[in-house]
């Protein structure tokens, strides 16, 4: 199900491209670049914090006004932008729901002591020579069974998160383990949606797209699971004394039982027996409050002077368990749904600069001057892949960085006598997997909020998803397992 987890119920495949004629590239790039130089400015020159706590937002919106201009400039209406904008609101409802949940989650899962037992045992279970191929292996197989790399990062990632915390392991390197593992398992998986809708945009059938895209995501998770086998071997982990002190820690602070770990799994099966995530996480959070009633009431007592009422703020706001062990403090602590508004208002800012670049033609401009550069085979890969790469930067959302270049790139494609599992191939190696590198991309800021990690700490140890564009594009240099249908027309 993807990053979204099948979160947008809408046919977005069905979504019109908006062209103008009125509009060249070089306008179309405006906006673009002037939203590159103030995000630039923001990060590199003010410490991110150039217009408070929520720079960036105001930064998208911004970028959106200028985008804006362009259009009145180029004869697009006011009301065609606020219909585009309205679009790409509608399309995130349901996700905006999910971090909500995923925020209530993270409190519940605290105050029940289900992520303390996960640390418990994990702690005894994962080594810190093993810990981070493992955390790969692990969100695989998670997402792989699930679909969606957005479950995997909400269960186990957060629980993963915890115990390499403990071990002393950097939260950069385990939320790009984990990041690498998922989305491996989303691009893999039946079940994941954007694995359905690449193919449907190209052209071709699931499975066929499934096998093609092997030969390019195998030898990545290949590299991937070594860079992290090597990166296990050489960094610094906590010793056995201090992860004893931890597990006693835990241990007299809540009651730790391995019956707190039906929680999770249901969530898990929910999701297998393909429920809505809304109701999956919903009933997550249900459970999870009613096991901490049944195995945490010291917790909830210490938290409040009413039970319920602890419930409840684990649910909306900061929850915070203090333990004898300061390095433990800062891991059971949660923000709840508050700590999800400055995720859910980057994503809402991004979406608004998005639709207005849709609405004025931008997007549809700058991917057809890419296609034009395609004069031979390589060059096609190469400006799907950064047209894929573009989209996630500009429309902040995956699923137009697949559907854009898939119906503009297709006929090109054909007219080579390129299979089209080639263009679904690639959409997938390069649109899918580099969404989660973009801040205010959906699914960056979805997985930098549930697993509390920034994206520019995780981005290089995300190995998985920055080396998939250029595995791909590797392929199609040496022209490995590039299938054909008929001789070429463009050399």
């Amino acid at each position: 199900m993807s990053d979204q987890e099948n979160l947008s119920e809408i046919k977005i495949e069905d979504q019109k491209i908006i062209e103008n004629k009125e509009l060249n590239i070089w306008e179309a790039l405006i906006p673009v670049v002037i939203l590159m130089a103030m995000l630039a400015y923001n990060i590199f020159y003010a410490d991110g914090a150039w217009l408070g706590d929520y720079s960036n937002q105001y930064i998208l919106l911004m970028g959106g006004a200028v985008a804006a201009a362009v259009g009145f400039f180029n004869k697009v209406s006011i009301s065609t932008m606020l219909a585009e904008i309205w679009e790409n609101l509608k399309s995130i409802f349901i996700p905006i729901m999910i971090l909500l949940l995923v925020g209530a989650l993270a409190g519940t899962w605290l105050v029940s002591g289900v992520i303390p037992a996960m640390v418990y045992y994990g702690l005894q279970v994962l080594s810190p020579e093993i810990f981070l191929p493992a955390s790969v292996v692990i969100a695989a197989i998670i997402s792989i069974a699930t679909g969606s790399s957005w479950t995997t990062s909400a269960t186990v990632g957060i629980a993963l998160i915890g115990i390499g915390t403990a071990l002393g392991i950097s939260g950069g390197m385990i939320a790009g383990a984990v990041i690498s593992g998922a989305y491996f398992g989303d691009k893999m998986s039946p079940l994941s949606d954007t694995t359905n809708l690449a193919p449907a945009m190209a052209g071709t059938d699931l499975f066929t797209h499934i096998k093609y895209m092997a030969y390019t995501t195998v030898p990545t998770i290949i590299v991937t699971l070594i860079a992290f086998s090597i990166i296990s071997a050489t960094i610094e982990t906590t010793g056995t004394a201090d992860i004893s002190s931890f597990l006693t820690t835990i241990d007299t602070t809540f009651n730790i039982t391995p019956w707190l770990f039906i929680v999770p799994l249901i969530v898990i099966v929910l999701i297998l027996l393909k429920t809505r995530p809304l109701v999956a996480l919903g009933v997550g959070v249900l459970s999870a409050a009613i096991f901490a009633f049944i195995f945490q009431p010291e917790i909830l007592s210490s938290l409040s002077s009413s039970n319920f009422s602890s419930i409840v703020n684990a649910i909306f706001s900061d929850t915070a368990i203090v333990t004898e062990n300061e390095k433990l403090n800062d891991l059971f602590s949660s923000g709840g749904m508050i700590g999800m508004l400055w995720t859910i208002l980057l994503i809402i800012s991004a979406m608004v600069f998005g639709g207005i670049m849709d609405a004025i033609g931008a997007l549809a401009r700058i991917t057809r001057e890419l296609l034009k550069l395609a004069t031979t085979v390589f060059g096609l890969f190469a400006s799907t892949v950064i047209s894929c790469l573009g989209l996630n930067i500009i429309a902040s959302d995956q699923y137009l960085a697949l559907v854009i270049p898939g119906k503009m790139f297709k006929k090109a494609y054909e007219d080579r006598g390129l299979a089209p599992e080639n263009l679904s191939r690639t959409l997938e190696d390069s649109g899918t997997v580099t969404s989660v590198l973009i801040p205010w991309n959906t699914c960056g800021a979805y997985q930098s909020g549930v697993l509390g990690v920034g994206v520019s700490e995780y981005f290089f140890y995300a190995i998985f998803n920055w080396l998939s564009p250029f595995m791909t594009l590797l392929f199609a240099a040496f022209r490995i397992k590039i299938r054909q249908l008929a001789s070429p027309k463009i050399a």
